[in-house]
C-alpha cells in the first residue's frame, strides 16, 4: 500500500483512474504523522487485494445491495452502509480488528451479517441491549435467511431457562423443591410456568405471557453459579440450556449479550462455541460490562440462599444458622460503610462477615462430600447444586481477597441491597489476553468516543476506525435548543425553573415528549409537579415495566414519558409521538464512584478529559440520538443546562459528539417549531 503501514484504514472509495484499484486512506481524526513514511491523509493508496471466502469485497457489495432491495421500503441506497460492510468484509478477509462509527438509520446490523455471514466464518455478536438483541433475532436473521444460507443461535445465560431438572422435583415434592424459596403463595403462578413447560420449545423465560416473580423463577431455575452440568445432572439430556448451547455451537452465527461475552472472555471460553469473527454492537459500553464480569460481586443474600438450600438436603442446623449470620453480618457491614470504595482488611466488619461466610461455606461443602448411603435422583441433583454454589462461593471470596494495586474494591447497589464489588481498573490487560488475540473483532456503535481504544487496550496501529457519518438530514430536520437563560445547574432555583421551561416546551409540542433526567430524584419531582399542570398523560419510569411504558408511549402519539439513564439508550419510538426530547443537565458521570475514582487517580491531571469528558458526551450523544430515528422524523433537542452552551472549556467536545443539528439559544424559535410540528 504505497508508503502507508498496512494496518491503518481505507475508506473504501475507489478511483477509477489506472488498472489497480486505489482506496482512500481516511483515519477518522488521524494525524499524517501517524502513517506511514511517505504516507499523507488523502492521498490515494493501492487498495487491499484480499478476497472473502473466494469472492471479491465487490461481490459481498452486490449481495448487500440485492438483500436491501428486498426490504419492505424498497431498500433505498445508503452510502454509509456499503462503506461499512466493504470494512468489515476487509477486516474479515485480512484478520485485522475494527471500529466503526455508524450513526443511526445507516443500517450497520447488515453492514456487518452480510460480510459476516458471506465469510463462511463462525461469528458471535454481542450485543449491549435487549432491544437489538430481539431486532437481530426477530427481524434481521430472518429476513437474511431467506437471501443467504446461514444458520444461527441466540443464546443467553443459564438462568434464562427454565430447569427440568427443577421441575421434576417440584411435581415430586413441591414443598421441598421450594425450600429456600422467598416468597409468598407461589402455587398460581408456579401451576401457570409449569403448563407453559410443557409446551416450549426452548425454555426461554422471554417467551412466558406474562413476566414471572423473582420468587417463582427462581423455584424452577438455575444460576451458572450453582448448575453442576449436564454430565452431572439427571436432567442433563434434556435440560433446556444444554440444548440452547448445542445449537449455538452448530450455528454460523451466535447472539448473546455483552454480558455474556465477558463471561464467556472470563472462563477462558467456557461458555461459547470457538469463532473466528466477534462483532461487538454498542461497543461504546464495552469497557463497563468487561469491568463487571472481569471482577467479583459478592452479596449478603448468596449466603443466605446457600444456606436455605442446604437445609433441605442435610440435617445440620448450626451450619445453616452460620450462613445466615454471615448474611447478616455482611449486610449490616456494607450498609454502614455506605457508597464508596473499601479497604479488604480481614480485622474489618466486612471482613470478619467473609471470612465467617467461607468458613460456613467450606464446612457445608465438606458435609455434603459427606453424604453416604442411597439418595434419590432428586436429593442427588439438589446435593450436586449445592456443592457447586459452595465451591463457586468460595472461590469468589478468594478472588476478593486477592485484589492487588490494579483493582478496586467498593460497595455498590440501593440502601438494603449492598454488594460487595472487585473490578479491574484498566480492562486493556484483560482484553488483550482474550478479545485481541482472535482474527478479527470489529467494533461498532452511533458513539464512538475518541478515548475508546486507550480504554479497552486497543495499541495506535492495532486496529482500523471508519466514521460513516449518518443518512438523516439532521440540519433540516431538528433543533437543538440549549436553554440559556436558566440558572446554573447546580443553583437552588434550577429545578423549579427548568419544571417551568419544560411545561412551556412540553404543551408547544402538544405532549410528545421523552423527557430525560440525570437522577430518580429530578425525575420523580418532575412528575408530581407537572402532573397536575399538563393535560397530556405522562408515564414515568418505575411505574411499569420498560417494554409496556413504551408500548404505550408509542400507542398515545400526545403522551409524555418521563425517565432516568436506562432510557437513554436503546429506546427507538418513530413517527409522530415523539416531537421532543428534554435532558434535564449534562450526564457527567458521578463524582464519587469508586471505579472511575481510581482511574481519575491514574489519569492524574488529564483525569476529566480522558475519564469524565468522554462519557459525559457519550451518554449526550446517546439520549439526544433518542429524537430521530427515521427519515421522516422531525423534532427538537432541548438541553436545560447552560453550560452545553456558556462553557469555554468543554462545550464544543460536547457538540462535536453530537448529530450536525441546527443549533439555538432562542425559546421563541422552539416554540414556535415545536407548534408547527403539532399543527401539521
Amino acid at each position: 500500500m504505497g508508503g502507508c503501514d498496512p494496518v491503518l484504514p481505507w475508506d473504501g472509495t475507489e478511483s477509477t483512474s489506472g488498472d489497480t484499484p486505489l482506496v482512500h486512506c481516511a483515519l477518522v481524526g488521524h494525524s499524517a504523522g501517524g502513517h506511514g513514511a511517505g504516507c499523507n491523509p488523502g492521498v490515494w493508496l493501492e487498495a487491499p487485494s484480499a478476497t472473502l471466502a473466494g469472492m471479491s469485497i465487490d461481490d459481498v457489495v452486490a449481495k448487500l445491495e440485492e438483500i436491501t432491495s428486498s426490504l419492505p421500503d424498497g431498500g433505498s441506497q445508503r452510502s454509509g452502509q456499503i462503506e461499512m460492510t466493504k470494512a468489515v468484509a476487509q477486516a474479515i478477509a485480512d484478520r485485522f480488528h475494527l471500529i466503526a462509527r455508524a450513526g443511526t438509520g445507516t443500517g450497520k446490523s447488515l453492514a456487518y451479517l452480510v460480510p459476516a455471514v458471506m465469510s463462511g466464518k463462525t461469528t458471535v455478536i454481542a450485543t449491549a441491549t435487549k432491544a437489538l438483541q430481539d431486532q437481530l433475532a426477530e427481524k434481521d436473521l430472518p429476513f437474511l435467511e431467506e437471501h443467504l444460507d446461514v444458520s444461527w443461535a441466540i443464546l443467553k445465560g443459564r438462568s434464562n431457562y427454565v430447569c427440568r431438572q427443577r421441575l421434576l422435583e417440584l411435581a415430586a415434592d413441591r414443598q421441598m423443591a421450594l425450600t429456600g424459596v422467598v416468597g409468598h403463595d407461589l402455587d398460581a403462578e408456579l401451576d401457570q410456568i409449569v403448563e407453559w413447560s410443557e409446551e416450549t420449545k426452548t425454555g426461554d423465560r422471554a417467551e412466558l405471557p406474562v413476566e414471572p416473580t423473582a420468587a417463582a423463577w427462581s423455584a424452577i431455575s438455575v444460576s451458572s453459579d450453582e448448575c453442576p452440568g449436564a454430565g452431572r445432572c439427571p436432567s442433563g439430556p434434556t435440560c433446556f440450556a444444554e440444548a440452547a448451547r448445542n445449537g449455538a455451537a452448530e450455528a454460523d452465527v451466535v447472539v448473546v449479550n455483552t454480558h455474556l461475552y465477558g463471561i464467556n472472555l472470563a472462563s477462558d471460553g467456557a461458555i461459547l462455541p470457538e469463532h473466528d469473527v466477534a462483532i461487538i454492537d454498542e461497543a461504546h459500553q464495552l469497557e463497563d460490562i468487561i469491568s463487571a464480569t472481569a471482577g467479583v460481586e459478592l452479596s449478603p443474600g448468596r449466603f443466605g440462599d446457600l444456606g436455605r438450600r442446604a437445609s433441605g438436603i442435610i440435617a445440620d442446623d448450626e451450619l445453616s444458622t452460620k450462613l445466615a449470620d454471615a448474611s447478616a453480618d455482611l449486610a449490616d457491614a456494607l450498609e454502614a460503610a455506605g457508597d464508596g470504595k473499601v479497604d479488604l482488611d480481614p480485622a474489618t466488619d466486612i471482613g470478619r462477615a467473609l471470612t465467617l461466610g467461607r468458613d460456613a461455606a467450606d464446612r457445608l461443602l465438606s458435609a455434603l462430600r459427606n453424604i453416604g448411603g442411597t439418595l434419590s435422583e432428586d436429593v442427588t441433583a439438589r446435593k450436586e447444586r449445592a456443592q457447586q454454589g459452595a465451591t463457586t462461593l468460595i472461590t469468589e471470596i478468594d478472588g476478593a481477597w486477592s485484589v492487588t494495586e490494579d483493582d478496586v474494591a467498593y460497595i455498590t447497589g440501593p440502601p438494603n441491597r449492598r454488594s460487595l464489588r472487585v473490578s479491574p481498573i484498566d480492562v486493556g490487560p484483560t482484553l488483550r489476553d482474550t478479545l485481541w488475540k482472535l482474527p478479527t473483532v470489529i467494533l461498532t456503535s452511533a458513539t464512538v468516543p475518541d478515548v475508546l481504544p486507550e480504554q479497552i487496550g486497543l495499541g495506535e496501529g492495532s486496529f482500523q476506525f471508519l466514521d460513516v457519518g449518518s443518512p438523516f438530514d439532521y440540519e433540516h430536520s431538528a433543533l437543538l435548543y440549549c436553554a440559556v437563560d436558566l440558572p446554573e445547574p447546580r443553583s437552588d432555583e434550577f429545578e423549579d425553573a427548568s419544571h417551568t421551561e419544560l411545561e412551556r416546551l412540553i404543551v408547544a409540542a402538544g405532549g410528545r415528549t421523552l423527557a430525560l433526567f440525570t437522577s430518580w430524584r429530578a425525575m420523580g419531582n418532575a412528575v408530581e409537579v407537572l402532573r397536575p399542570r399538563l393535560p397530556w398523560n405522562i408515564l414515568a419510569q418505575g411505574e411499569l415495566p420498560k417494554p409496556a411504558l413504551l408500548d404505550q408511549f408509542r400507542d398515545d402519539p400526545e403522551a409524555c414519558l418521563f425517565a432516568t439513564m436506562s432510557f437513554w439508550q436503546g429506546v427507538d419510538v418513530q413517527g409522530e409521538s415523539l416531537s421532543l426530547v428534554v435532558i434535564d443537565k449534562l450526564p457527567f458521570p458521578r463524582p464519587d464512584d469508586p471505579l472511575l475514582n481510581a482511574r481519575r487517580d491514574r489519569a492524574g491531571r488529564a483525569a476529566f478529559r480522558k475519564v469524565d469528558l468522554p462519557r459525559a458526551a457519550m451518554m449526550l450523544a446517546q439520549g439526544t440520538g433518542r429524537l430521530i430515528r427515521s427519515e421522516s422524523d422531525k423534532g427538537v433537542v432541548a438541553v436545560l443546562d447552560k453550560r452545553l452552551a456558556t462553557s469555554k472549556s468543554y462545550r464544543w467536545d460536547l457538540l462535536a459528539a453530537l448529530p450536525p443539528y441546527k443549533r439555538t439559544r432562542d425559546r421563541a424559535e422552539v416554540e414556535d417549531f415545536l407548534r408547527r410540528l403539532r399543527d401539521a
